[in-house]
């Protein structure tokens, strides 16, 4: 374990951070930490830490852990969030921001965030303007790597998040996938499982610079992760 990669990983009660969380398990290559601001149920023969603190605190975690990298999948909706822009902005936003500087005054050499298809600091939607800003905003940081994420719907088993439109949109994906072409690709739906995959693959890439990387990037680089045996 000594030879670890250590990551630290933000945003763990969510889709992708969970999905993060079970890819983790049973590899010896790779040392995670969590840092939450709650706790969240870890799957069965996972080797982490997970540090529940209140924002505030998580720059003394990551002084404590030092890891080599971070992935960032934190982020909340504006229905959880009873339609406040400014409430949106916080989590969306501002604790990612604070987040990544924290992490980059602290040694955090390698940084991985977790977007969205169209995001896009002049959109007219909000949403996607947050995410454009925030991109935008990270790459003044100073990461000696800072890979941006964007995957079209995410797939996968929310634990506390219940939207119908997005479920249906999520059902229906696999059958949406088959006419979404060329440009239109980038709008497929996407495993978190496969995000999780390309989120750890790319925190052991040691390649300087500032990549941006849509649904087929994330599905070539999800296959580079070095596959591991699993007890059954």
């Amino acid at each position: 374990m000594s030879d670890a990669l250590r990551i630290a990983l933000v945003g763990a009660t969510g889709l992708v951070g969970s999905a993060v969380i079970a890819q983790c398990v049973g590899r010896e290559d790779l040392r995670l930490t969590g840092i939450a601001r709650r706790e969240t149920p870890l799957p069965r023969g996972i080797r982490m830490e997970l540090f529940v603190a209140d924002p505030a605190k998580w720059g003394e975690v990551i002084e404590a852990v030092r890891p080599k990298a971070m992935i960032c999948a934190l982020g909340t909706t504006r229905k959880k969030v009873g339609g406040d822009e400014a409430a949106f902005r916080a989590v969306d936003q501002q604790l990612v921001l604070d987040t990544a500087r924290a992490a980059h005054a602290l040694g955090v050499e390698r940084f991985v965030h977790v977007s969205s298809v169209g995001a896009d600091p002049m959109s007219k939607a909000f949403y996607l303007r947050v995410k454009g800003e925030v991109e935008r905003d990270l790459a003044k940081v100073g990461f000696t790597r800072l890979d941006i994420l964007r995957p079209g719907l995410l797939r996968g088993r929310r634990r506390d998040d219940h939207r119908p439109a997005e479920r249906l949109g999520i059902a229906a994906a696999p059958l949406a996938n088959l006419v979404l072409h060329g440009k239109f690709r980038q709008y497929r739906g996407i495993r978190a499982e496969t995000v999780a995959q390309a989120a750890l693959a790319l925190s052991r890439r040691a390649a300087r610079g500032r990549f941006v990387h849509d649904n087929d990037a994330i599905l070539r680089a999800a296959k580079t992760l070095p596959q591991i045996a699993r007890e059954e």
